[in-house]
């Protein structure tokens, strides 16, 4: 299939238009004391406004740090800004330090961590609530396990050609919603690649005291270990809805309508267990609402269809009245041997697997194959390093070496004809992982764990103090523009707390009434 793709692009000389548009990071990052405890003290205010300054926030925790570049042309600039918020951050968290690992560092149970909180406004109490009812639902100690996301889109100058090619009649509008949804499901059926290559959480502190986490063996007396797994972030203790099978929020992909007509209906039906909770209980909310999500955030899952949203808007609503803009991957283990959590190398990668699931297979996702796309996404993240593994494809079992090189050879097909140096470069420093695991992100930690006869905590909170030791300070220019951000996203917020009529009850009514 894959070589059809290429030779329609080769014949209407496309090629040179495939490229990514945008590409922007996410990254979170937990700030912790110098004993390798998660902080306990409140945000940084010079840090700015989490509510309302545009690339340092936080997610679900006080302490969990989000940094959020812009949409950039290429991926270079992309690190370079992350970089900047890194260099920002640093002198602004006193002797505090930014966890490098994607699971968590020393935790005192869960009243040690403290959900975020975004100030005295609807929309920050709304922000507040929603995390106290993922508490409520999921337990504290997931919602601190941290990762990279990465937001890509396709350039908007290849739309066009690529509808005249493919001979489609139908609104450009139409068809890059129906492009990108093509690009979505390939990405879910061969996107296992992404944490059997890159995932970094094969360990976790003892401290770490999550459902399924006592299944895990001992490494040493302070350290837990799935001796085969790649991501235990993207397992059955991580980032998953448990009860997804049992209450039926399994998203649609088939197209945007339907995507959005699965989560609009899970936002609005009620769930009982989440009832028996309470919404608001002696006038404190639990949670938004006793549904089966409570916004859309809520549904876990490892790349979404993304539109920019404006003012108090669903998401929802974005895609269904603007498209898709952007696509967010999120399956990336923050790469705790790289200061900024993602190597280059690492996003050339995504950038082609992105490309390259554009092209791929185009079919639909029925019940048995998303069943396998499930299998194959536990299997890797807790055995992807086992001798043998073999995964679901069509209804058989493959072996994982065997399938991956098959992407693989697609892959360099796809590089090859785009002329891309720095894709191939990627193909050749991962591919060797496919026949040595070894090779891969998860593998090295538990080798560098043992050779240096180090705790999980002491390992990571190792590389916390030499990327804060090795930072540079940012450039005075460069300074002063985070400080007048900072400043403003202060002065934003103040202005939302001061304009708020609603009494926070109706303001989410009417929020879920739109």
């Amino acid at each position: 299939m894959i070589s059809q793709q290429l030779s329609l692009l080769a014949k209407g000389h496309a090629q040179s238009y495939l490229r990514v548009g945008q590409i922007g990071i996410e990254k979170e990052s937990l700030r912790t004391d110098p004993q390798a405890n998660i902080a306990q003290s409140d945000h940084p205010s010079e840090l700015g406004a989490t509510l309302t300054h545009p690339f340092i926030t936080t997610d679900y925790s006080e302490s969990l740090l989000e940094f959020v570049t812009p949409p950039l042309p290429d991926s270079g600039q992309a690190l370079a800004f992350l970089d900047d918020i890194h260099r920002f951050v640093y002198p602004r968290i006193g002797e505090e330090s930014l966890w490098p690992g994607s699971m968590p560092p020393r935790l005192a149970g869960e009243q040690s961590i403290r959900i975020a909180h975004y100030g005295s406004s609807n929309l920050g109490q709304m922000k507040e609530v929603y995390r106290r009812g993922l508490g409520y639902r999921y337990g504290k100690t997931m919602q601190v396990i941290a990762g990279i996301h990465v937001n890509l889109s396709i350039d908007e100058a290849f739309w066009p050609r690529w509808q005249a090619l493919k001979d489609d009649q139908s609104e450009l509008r139409d068809f890059i919603d129906q492009q990108y949804f093509i690009q979505i499901r390939n990405l879910q059926r061969v996107g296992w690649l992404i944490p059997y290559l890159f995932g970094a959480s094969p360990v976790v502190d003892e401290t770490f005291r999550h459902a399924g986490a006592g299944r895990l063996a001992e490494f040493d007396r302070h350290t837990r270990i799935a001796e085969d797994a790649t991501s235990l972030r993207l397992g059955d203790i991580g980032y998953t809805n448990h009860r997804e099978n049992e209450i039926g929020i399994k998203a649609c992909y088939t197209s945007l309508p339907e995507y959005v007509h699965c989560l609009a209906s899970a936002i609005s039906t009620p769930y009982q267990p989440y009832e028996e909770i309470g919404v608001c209980v002696d006038g404190v909310y639990r949670q938004l609402n006793a549904n089966i999500l409570q916004i859309e955030n809520e549904y876990y899952s490892n790349v979404r269809p993304k539109q920019i949203t404006q003012e108090n808007e669903k998401p929802t609503h974005a895609l269904l009245h603007r498209g898709v803009r952007y696509v967010e991957i999120r399956s990336l283990d923050l790469n705790p041997f790289s200061a900024r959590g993602v190597e280059q190398e690492q996003l050339d990668f995504i950038e082609l697997l992105f490309l390259y699931c554009l092209l791929a297979d185009d079919g639909s996702i029925d019940r048995r194959q998303r069943e396998e796309i499930d299998v194959n996404a536990y299997e890797v993240s807790h055995h992807g390093r086992r001798a043998g593994l073999e995964l679901r494809l069509d209804g058989e079992s493959v072996p994982l070496t065997q399938w991956g090189e098959s992407i693989f050879s697609e892959m360099r097909q796809l590089a090859e004809l785009l002329d891309k140096p720095n894709y191939i470069a990627a193909l050749d420093r991962y591919e060797p992982a496919l026949r040595d695991p070894d090779e891969t992100l998860s593998a090295r930690i538990l080798k560098e764990m043992r050779l240096k006869s180090s705790t999980y905590l002491e390992l990571i909170h190792g590389y916390a103090k030499t990327y804060q030791a090795a930072t540079q300070p940012l450039a005075s220019e460069r300074e002063a523009e985070f400080m007048c951000i900072a400043t403003e996203s202060l002065a934003k917020q103040k202005q939302i707390e001061a304009a708020d009529s609603l009494s926070f009850a109706d303001f989410l009514s009417e929020y879920f009434a739109r």
